[in-house]
């Protein structure tokens, strides 16, 4: 008897709500084992829409958003 036979055998002993369980731990198992598209670097992404951030960009709006903030005399 194949283990996919002894498998399906011993499914169908159990409860409903065990079996659920069961597809739910089969289904988490075979996310494991399918291959993630490598990541993407968010510059990758926006390489087609022609956004272009400079490091000046990045710090204008660091000033911007921080720049305001009360600041505790040490």
């Amino acid at each position: 008897m194949s283990i996919e036979q002894q498998v399906l055998e011993k499914l169908k002993l159990l409860p409903l709500e065990k079996q659920q369980e069961v597809l739910d731990f089969v289904e988490f198992l075979q996310q494991k084992v399918v291959r993630k598209h490598p990541r993407q670097s968010l510059k990758g992404l926006w390489a087609d829409l022609g956004v272009h951030i400079t490091e000046e960009d990045i710090a204008e709006v660091r000033c911007e958003m921080w720049g305001n903030l009360p600041r505790e005399d040490i």
